[in-house]
């Protein structure tokens, strides 16, 4: 091991993890302004600048002193912002709207609806859009059309009991994806004089256990982009003609499926990358080790190749002015987090707009390496392999991280928790087992039957690759995970305990049934393509004691390696009682376990001094099993 002289110095957790100084940059659709993310009292608020050189400074725009704010849009009128936000983690979404001619209005929730969730459909034209809405039903979305200037909202068309997602066209067409009985997944269109769905195409519903995604509505109505994998192994970009259901292909990647990512988290960018005036397709993004994009338009290849030039990153967050000829584009990257830049493409210049982290030197951060494993039974696993600066990689603590779904995916760039572990002397391993998404139908549905089975092979697989190449200590490998990723923690320590010094259990699943069973009642009808079909039904005493057998909770007495379990008190995916049950039972045994409960937090921590307590009891349990820095 290298001399102390040649390490970085130690970032403090809350300098990895403070809310960034700015994010999330889109400009107006004229092109004369940015609205962004930055903190005002820790949280993060919505703030407003003009680009014009000279101008006055930023003004904050929302004033929410309680919990961060994450999305935002313009609006097509440029008085007007939006802007979404749940309480303390609920989940229960609302829409907010921001009146930027009067800054020292409050903002005016569109949809206050207690208990209720609100998404909109689609981008706002002519000062309308549609939301979808559960107001009549908590179990049921409907969907409306919202006036944003007025706040009114018109109900179009009643969810007649299962539709899970709402799509209308520009010319006031509304169009549904519904769960058939047989599990297909149905694109229908909504018949206004008859109030009833007319089915268009069918799509086996075991292809898409998160849904189907992109599917975004062609700009002349007449069809709709869809990523499909019908007759394929991979996921390509189809068009499907709303009238007919005939599927053409649009574009497609020999290799890697178009980019999931968008499909389960809300802040990635979407794979289509689409005029902002006219909606025309300019561009696919897909994704492998790292990301690609394909022009379809000869003007954007252009734009795009500039926008290459300012970053070794891969592109992430991209917006422009309806001329297209402004654009805002942020990079991911491994270590040079969300640098943005301005571009100018009738005069070909750009300009730092702003780097979100500019207190941690790149230096000082370790890259992520895109690695292959072999699993045991030759199946290629997609994986990253971060490790520490200034220490030989040989014989090191390794921290096995495990991403949550299971249906998302690891992917190349910064990752605060993986720096952080980085930084403290661990090699951190990120494997995508099968049913990852990204990597084929194929390997998507090897992990069906396999939870606590080959999908925990995988990871073990990873750390044996890890051991054979003399990255890791054998005697010093730790698993973390949230969510899934916490239920993979907790089978690593009872099935698999050998094999683990130490485990941190975020969020995790303890129990597969009660999971299912408690899940909130919106998400029930999904589980049909998901839960049920890769797990089991736990209404079937065959697939619940299955099930059972599976669940970390049924063989705690399994549990010798030291635990730490951190729980969201308002979680309504995976509920407080999970780890509760969890814990008490190793009490019981008179097990030692640290148990963290953050009181408003839910399925993801998402105010800055939870996430920082979090992080450095984590640290401090780590270096305590471990033998990394503190």
């Amino acid at each position: 091991m290298a001399s102390d002289m040649t390490l970085p110095p130690l970032i403090p957790v809350e300098d990895l993890f403070r809310p960034p100084t700015r994010a999330a940059a889109k400009i107006s659709p004229d092109g004369t302004r940015i609205a962004f993310l930055s903190p005002s009292e820790g949280r993060l608020n919505v703030w407003v600048e003009d680009l014009d050189p000279g101008s006055p400074g930023a003004r904050r725009v929302t004033d929410d002193s309680n919990r961060s704010i994450l999305h935002f849009e313009w609006t097509d009128d440029p008085r007007w912002l939006i802007y979404l936000q749940d309480t303390n983690g609920d989940e229960n979404w609302h829409i907010h709207r921001v009146d930027l001619d009067d800054p020292d209005a409050p903002a005016v929730d569109l949809t206050p609806f207690p208990g209720a969730m609100a998404f909109p459909v689609r981008e706002i034209k002519q000062g309308r859009t549609t939301v979808m809405l559960n107001t009549r039903d908590v179990t049921l979305l409907d969907i409306y059309e919202l006036d944003v200037a007025t706040g009114y909202l018109t109900l179009i068309a009643k969810n007649p009991g299962h539709v899970n997602n709402w799509l209308s066209s520009d010319d006031g067409q509304v169009f549904a994806t519904a769960l058939a009985p047989d599990g297909a997944l149905e694109l229908s269109r909504w018949d206004v004089a008859t109030e009833t769905l007319r089915p268009i195409a069918r799509f086996d519903g075991s292809d898409y256990p998160v849904g189907i995604h992109p599917m975004v509505i062609t700009p002349d109505g007449t069809g709709v982009w869809i990523g499909s994998n019908r007759d394929s192994d991979r996921t390509r970009l189809v068009h499907v003609d709303l009238t007919t259901g005939e599927e053409t292909e649009v574009d497609s990647h020999p290799t890697f499926d178009v980019d999931p990512r968008a499909g389960v988290n809300p802040v990635a960018p979407s794979p289509l990358i689409q005029d902002r005036r006219t909606g025309e397709l300019l561009a696919v993004r897909y994704y492998g080790e790292r990301q690609e994009i394909r022009a379809l338009d000869p003007r954007f290849g252009d734009i795009l190749a500039e926008l290459r030039k300012l970053s070794d990153g891969d592109i992430g967050m991209l917006s422009s002015d309806e001329a297209g000829e402004r654009w805002i584009v942020g990079f991911n990257h491994d270590r040079e987090p969300g640098v943005t830049y301005l571009y100018d493409h009738r005069s070909g210049e750009s300009r730092l707009l702003y780097r979100p982290l500019p207190h941690i030197d790149p230096e000082h951060l370790a890259p992520m390496h895109p690695v292959t494993i072999t699993a045991r039974d030759g199946l290629a696993l997609q994986s990253y392999l971060t490790l520490p600066l200034g220490v030989e990689p040989k014989g090191l603590p390794l921290v096995l991280v495990v991403h949550g779904g299971p249906w998302f995916r690891d992917s190349w760039g910064f990752d605060a928790h993986v720096q952080v572990l980085a930084n403290r002397g661990y090699a951190v391993l990120q494997v995508n087992f099968r049913g990852s998404t990204g990597f084929g139908k194929a390997f998507l549905k090897a992990a069906i039957g396999e939870f606590a089975r080959k999908m925990h092979d995988d990871l073990i697989d990873g750390v044996q690759w890890a051991v054979d190449q003399g990255y890791a200590d054998p005697d010093r490998v730790a698993i973390l995970g949230g969510s899934y990723g916490g239920y993979a923690a907790l089978v690593g320590v009872t099935f698999t305990p050998d094999v683990f010094a130490a485990a941190v259990d975020y969020v995790g699943i303890s129990n597969l049934a009660n999971f299912m069973r408690t899940l909130p009642p919106i998400a029930r009808p999904q589980l049909a393509n998901n839960w049920h079909a890769y797990v089991g039904d736990p209404d079937d005493p065959e697939q619940l004691a299955d099930m059972m057998a599976r669940s970390p909770i049924t063989m705690v007495d399994r549990i010798r390696t030291p635990l730490m379990v951190i729980q969201g008190a308002n979680d309504v995916r995976v509920v407080q009682a999970e780890s509760d049950n969890l814990v008490n039972a190793l009490r019981e045994r008179g097990v030692e376990v640290d148990y963290l409960v953050q009181a408003d937090e839910g399925h993801g921590a998402v105010n800055t001094e939870n996430v920082v307590e979090m992080w450095e009891a984590v640290s401090r349990f780590f270096a305590k099993h471990l033998g990394g820095r503190a």
